[in-house]
C-alpha cells in the first residue's frame, strides 16, 4: 500500500473530498475528517475505540492507536508499507460511517 493508493481508496467513498489539515492531506465527508495522510508511510483513520481495538488485535503491526487523547478517541495509524488493501478499505469504510 502506498500513500497514493491510500488517497485513491479514501476518495472512492461517496461524497469524499481531499483537503488539507495541519500541512497534510485529509479526507472528508460533509466537511468532517474521516482520514488523514500525515506522510508517505502512514495513514490515519477515525475509528471508534471499539473498532480500533478490533483492528489492533487483528493486525498489530499494521494498526496502532495515535498518541494521547486522539488515540483514546479511536484515531488510528495505519502502516502503509505493510497494510493490505482489504485492511485499509475496511478501516476507511468504518471511518466514513463514523463521521
Amino acid at each position: 500500500m502506498t500513500a497514493d493508493a491510500f488517497r485513491k481508496l479514501a476518495l472512492q467513498f461517496e461524497g469524499a473530498t481531499e483537503g488539507a489539515h495541519q500541512r497534510h492531506a485529509d479526507f472528508r465527508i460533509s466537511n468532517k475528517i474521516f482520514a488523514t495522510l500525515p506522510n508517505d508511510s502512514r495513514g490515519v483513520v477515525k475509528l471508534t475505540p471499539e473498532q480500533q481495538l478490533i483492528h489492533v488485535a487483528a493486525e498489530p503491526c499494521v494498526f496502532t492507536p495515535c498518541a494521547g487523547a486522539w488515540g483514546r478517541r479511536g484515531w488510528t495509524y495505519i502502516e502503509l508499507g505493510i497494510a493490505k488493501v482489504t485492511h485499509v478499505r475496511r478501516a476507511l469504510s468504518q471511518a466514513t460511517k463514523n463521521v
